[in-house]
């Protein structure tokens, strides 16, 4: 319900609303754009503001108000997001934008390596984009592959989230025939100077892997040439030691909450979280955790019921051979070796999520996504559907840890992540309300990144998603 601040403004709402083709095909490709009638939420985790306006000029956020309080100026061109929830662009941080949800990693390596760059990683790109993904963290691909899709998407040559990204793993030895994105160390020296060879290449972070094998002065090496470098280091937290020894080195951020069926985590590593988010910015800042809970938590469900994987959404930008390709590999959930052990772990994820939430870590929204049967379009949404309605996050918090902490821990805060004047404009909206339904983060009707809208009312707008030649 719009508040009357202007006659004419009243006249130009009123043609939109009569008219919401007219908005999506004259309004979407305006430099100036004004968000007028949703209600605001803006990543800072306070009350949301109704009836709310976003002004934006070209990339950026150059005002924000309510109806009542701000008028659009001239010259811009009014998109209603009236009975939206508009919010900042979710982030995703764990993706795999080499993986498309094919069930076997071996064939899949040896069958689609060569094509990653043309294919396999621009189609993970525009699928997390329509999703509402305006940035993403890419963790674990070819080096050369991974550098590509970042600065093509960065350039505007094909459409995606910006990406933040690790290139391959560092770990204590390659699995064989993964050496094109796992790099083994064997001395400390290596550790170092592979890590100066990402951060020459353009990495953004650091991934660390099986900590708990590499010798101690391995480790030690591999993130103290990171930190002197200014890149942070993701790590693994599968295993007790490789939290224990990511803990004692200063690993940034934990991925996971592990591989077993221990039903909680040891009374001696809870002490040593609480011992380091005691800490602070003694320590660097916040202790942060991505948990990537949704995909063992919702197996069961994907194994017995194939909806998801019916889902069309996950076919965008992939040739036919490899959408069918896909699809046979997944056909029987159940058979697969990789989720064997997963409903035994089920029971054990509320108790792990409780844990580290009670030790002061600072979750993420993070979730795997690319792995089997976890695809694109559809995984971020189901890990916040799962925080809200089975772990009891608030969903204010839930948003925060999708918008605002990942943007604090890589340290762009004050480029994206949240609402604010001056700011990006990475926007999403959502019909209905978010804050009361989170399940209805499983349909984002409006993506604007960088002030290109590339999804308006529900629909791709094919025009800026072409690219650039």
């Amino acid at each position: 319900m719009f508040r009357t601040f202007g006659i004419a403004l009243l006249a130009v709402l009123s043609q939109l609303i009569a008219f919401p083709a007219l908005a999506s095909e004259d309004n979407v490709f305006a430099t100036k754009k004004a968000l007028v009638g949703g209600t605001l939420v803006d990543g800072l985790g306070g009350a949301p503001i109704y009836d709310s306006v976003v002004l934006v000029d070209g990339n950026t956020i150059v005002d924000i108000g309510t109806v009542d309080s701000l008028a659009v100026p001239e010259g811009y061109e009014v998109i209603s997001t009236e009975a939206m929830t508009v919010m900042p662009g979710l982030w995703e941080m764990h993706a795999h934008l080499m993986l498309n949800g094919h069930s076997d990693y071996a064939h899949w390596d040896r069958t689609y390596i060569n094509r990653l760059s043309s294919e396999i990683m621009p189609a993970s790109a525009v699928q997390l984009l329509l999703a509402g993904i305006t940035t993403a963290r890419d963790l674990g691909a070819p080096l050369e592959d991974s550098v590509s899709i970042k600065r093509r998407i960065t350039d505007g040559t094909i459409p995606g989230p910006r990406l933040f990204i690790s290139g391959p793993f560092i770990q204590d030895q390659a699995y064989p025939g993964t050496e094109a994105f796992r790099w083994g160390v064997d001395s400390p020296s290596d550790g170092r100077a592979k890590v100066r060879q990402l951060a020459e290449t353009g990495v953004d972070v650091i991934k660390l892997i099986d900590q708990d094998v590499m010798s101690r002065d391995e480790v030690n090496a591999v993130v103290e040439e990171a930190h002197r470098l200014g890149l942070k280091v993701v790590g693994h937290s599968h295993k007790p030691d490789e939290i224990r020894i990511g803990l004692e080195v200063g690993i940034d951020n934990f991925e996971h909450t592990g591989l077993t069926t221990a039903p909680e985590y040891p009374a001696d590593i809870m002490q040593l979280l609480k011992e380091r988010t005691a800490k602070g910015r003694i320590a660097g800042g916040p202790l942060y955790w991505t948990p990537t809970v949704e995909g063992l938590w919702n197996y069961e469900e994907s194994r017995d019921n194939p909806e998801d994987a019916d889902s069309t959404c996950w076919h965008r930008g992939l040739q036919p051979d490899t959408i069918a390709d896909i699809k046979a590999s997944i056909q029987h959930p159940n058979r697969l070796d990789y989720f064997q052990l997963t409903p035994k772990r089920k029971p054990t994820l509320k108790r792990k999520f409780a844990q580290l939430r009670e030790a002061g870590v600072v979750l993420l929204i993070g979730t795997d996504s690319g792995i089997p049967l976890k695809f694109h379009c559809q995984s971020t949404w189901n890990e916040i559907d799962v925080w809200t309605r089975v772990m009891g996050v608030p969903i204010m918090e839930t948003i925060q840890a999708a918008t605002y902490w990942p943007s604090k821990m890589m340290g762009v805060e004050q480029q994206w992540g949240t609402l604010q004047p001056g700011r990006f404009a990475d926007i999403i909206a959502i019909e209905g309300d978010a804050l009361k339904y989170p399940a209805l983060f499983q349909r984002v009707d409006f993506v604007m990144k960088d002030g290109v809208v590339y999804k308006h009312g529900g629909d791709p707008v094919e025009e800026n998603l072409e690219g650039r030649p």
